[in-house]
This record gives C-alpha cells, structure tokens and sequence, in this order.
C-alpha cells in the first residue's frame, strides 16, 4: 500500500490518557510526545478526529505543546470516517495514505466499514508505530522534513484566497510567486525520487524512477533531468516538480512530469508545460509527451489537453524508443513560442538542441 502520508490521532485515551470532558485533567506520557516530534521529523502529517469539545481539546493540546504539529483537526461530535475524508481532502491525499490510531474498536470499526482503505492501529500501538516499515521512509529529505510548516504556510495560503474579492489572476500576483527551474544535482536525487513516488494527481505516467535510474540519466548528455521549486511571499514550497526530458534531433520526448498537489491551484503545471513548449519552439523540434491513465491522474491529463497536446500520429515519433511501461500513449505539439507566464516569475535554463551547455 506504500507509505503513511499522515497519521490521525484519537485523543482521548489515545494520544492522552484520560477523558477530557469527564476527568477536567489527563495525563500525557513523554515517550509519545517523543513519537509525534520523530513522525513529524520524518516528514508524516499528524491530525486529530476526536469526538470533544473543540476548544477545550485545542487548549489541552496548546497546553501540552502538541497544536502546533497538528494540521486540519477535526474535533466535534460526527462520525470519525467523516473527520478523516474531510481531512484527506483538505490534505489532497488519498485516503489509503492515511492511518488512523483510536482506544475504541467501535471507532475503528466504524471508519474501517467506510474508509476500508484507512490503516487503523490500536491505541496501544502508539509507541510501536515509528518503528514500522509503513511509517518509515526510506530517505527523509530536506523538504519532507519541512512538510508540516509548509502545509501551514499553505493554509494561510488558502485563508488569504477566501479573503480576496478580486479575481484569481490578481490573486495569484500578489503572491509573488518564483518559480525556479534547474537541472538536477547528485544531491537532489533523493527528493527527486520521492516526487516520482509521492504524487499521483498530477503524475503523467505513475511511472517510478528509482535514484539509479535517475542517476544514469543525469550522466546522459540526451536527457536532461529538471527540478522545480516554487516559493512565494508566504514562505518556499521546496522542490515541487520534476521534469524527464529526452532529446532526439527532431523531437523531444517528455518521458515524465510530475508537479506536488500543493500546487496545483497555482498553475504551476500550465506554467511548466508553456515553458517545455517554448523552448522546444526555439529549438525547431516537436513535443511528445508520455501519458498514462491512471485513477488519480485526470487532472494533469486536463493540463496537457489545455496546453495543445493531442494524441495524434506524426512523423517525428518514429524517431522515439517505445514507453517505458504499458498503457502509456503518446500526446503531440507542434510548439510555438510562448509568452511569459502572467502569475509567476519564472527562472529557468535554456534548453538548446545541442545539448546542456546552455544554462
């Protein structure tokens, strides 16, 4: 099922012992605080469905030094499977990414029977969870170690969007937005490989391309291997794309683009296909680009359609090795220049047909 995205935690009796609302005081044993600060360091979300008074369960939880690793809580008296699909979609993530940890077997059962693909954990489990291999990734880089204060630079974020009256664009531009795009270093593989792995809705393939495939590419003077970062007024997103590109005289063939759902309402994937397009214009090559259907990925289907992209025969794909998987399809441009996106400043190489001397 692949790794936990982010770990929801009952709280009474669960993550504290006791019954808030009945014994006034509960009691908080260290090695669990010990337990959320590694979950957190190893970049796994943490989030609360608790059925309690809400602000007395936040002013325990601030009291006891735990609020701030928390993201969307969901504390009130509904259902828990509800809390934690509000939770997943508010997080963007799907829901077999999400562990749920509670005393009560009736509160496991319940979002079991609704969510069968929720991992439930008993509460005597907690100290055991951070030695699991689904709660362990294999590499924590420097940007899943900030995922918590990047998620809650987005939401306020997404507070200043429901607060601005002016239309999307505007909004978008008083973010200041950079968008920086680079050729890969050997110390950027890891998160690399963690962006092929961890996004799904705007993946154009689904395919994985471990740290030594990828590291191969890098030494291949006809591939060119893209990492992009976005940052704005609010604070940096960290590495949030990763572009597969692979030069032919006559084409260049977009083997993967994968762009972080954190951004997908910013259009960076629109900004990074214009950009793809423009380059390959002044190259004088054509575009194809690898896509494959997958349950998640519709949206970034959408974004290639909406650039230009058809699936159509051409000449020039002869010239392409076959897909590095099944179900993959091949969608074509024929590029023209591109003008500068209008939401975002965009530093970004220039990608010459000869090669990579062109930075």
């Amino acid at each position: 099922m692949g790794g936990v995205k982010c770990l929801v935690w009952d709280l009474d009796n669960t993550l504290w012992q006791g019954t808030l609302l009945e014994d006034g005081e509960v009691r908080f044993a260290e090695e669990l605080r010990a337990a959320v600060l590694e979950l957190d360091a190893r970049g796994i979300l943490q989030s609360v469905a608790s059925k309690n008074d809400h602000d007395l369960a936040w002013a325990q939880l601030e009291k006891l030094g735990l609020a701030e690793y928390l993201v969307v809580p969901q504390i009130g008296w509904g259902p828990k499977s509800e809390s934690i699909r509000r939770i997943a979609e508010e997080l963007n993530f799907a829901v077999s990414t999400i562990a749920f940890i509670d005393d009560q077997p009736a509160e496991r059962a319940e979002v079991a029977f609704h969510l069968p693909d929720v991992r439930c954990y008993e509460a005597e489990q907690a100290l055991e969870l951070t030695g699991l291999a689904e709660f362990t990734p294999t590499q924590v880089t420097e940007d899943s170690a900030r995922r918590r204060p990047m998620y809650q630079e987005n939401a306020r974020r997404e507070a200043a969007r429901s607060e601005y009256s002016g239309p999307d664009e505007a909004f978008l531009r008083s973010l200041a937005i950079e968008m920086t795009i680079v050729r890969a270093t050997e110390a950027q593989l890891a998160r690399v490989e963690e962006l092929t792995l961890r996004t799904s809705q705007m993946n154009a393939t689904g395919v994985h391309y471990g740290e030594d495939a990828l590291r191969a590419l890098l030494a291949d003077p006809g591939h060119e291997v893209l990492v992009v970062t976005m940052a704005d007024r609010f604070g940096a997103h960290g590495a949030v794309g990763i572009v597969l590109l692979e030069k032919h005289p006559g084409v260049w063939r977009l083997k993967l683009l994968a762009t972080s759902c954190r951004v997908v309402s910013f259009g960076a994937g629109a900004v990074l296909l214009r950009w793809l397009t423009d380059q390959a214009a002044a190259a004088s090559v054509h575009l194809a680009a690898d896509f494959r259907r997958t349950d998640r990925n519709r949206i970034m289907e959408v974004a290639y359609r909406f650039a230009g992209f058809e699936d159509r025969d051409c000449d020039c794909l002869a010239a392409l090795p076959g897909p590095d998987a099944e179900g993959v399809q091949r969608l074509h441009i024929e590029p023209v220049a591109q003008p500068e996106p209008t939401t975002m400043r965009l530093h970004a190489p220039q990608l010459s047909q000869a090669g990579r001397e062109a930075s």
